[in-house]
């Protein structure tokens, strides 16, 4: 499915807007990450956290783009590999908003 180039264009478009909503994100909702959960890293702890949550908003955005069932067949490896992509700037964008 993400071979389409169209779609893969809207997937990657999806992605950049979500990396850019972070900063306030945290801001809002993460202002003492430490005291919240125990985590020894934070840039590690938020990383993780925001793949995992745009992993999640992007299969809801394909489903909904493509207007497919959730039967169907969306590999979640293939999303996970496209916000790879954007590993630095994602990298990047915490690290700026946690110091």
């Amino acid at each position: 499915m993400l071979q389409d180039s169209t779609i893969r264009r809207s997937l990657d478009g999806y992605i950049k807007r979500r990396i850019k909503e972070i900063p306030t994100e945290i801001k809002q909702t993460f202002p003492n990450i430490k005291k919240i959960w125990k985590c020894g890293d934070e840039l590690d702890f938020l990383y993780g956290y925001y793949v995992g949550k745009i992993e999640e908003g992007a299969l809801h955005y394909l489903l909904k783009a493509t207007r497919a069932s959730a039967g169907s067949y969306i590999d979640t490896f293939e999303i996970r590999g496209i916000i790879e992509t954007h590993k630095r700037e994602l990298n990047e964008v915490i690290k700026s908003t946690i110091n």
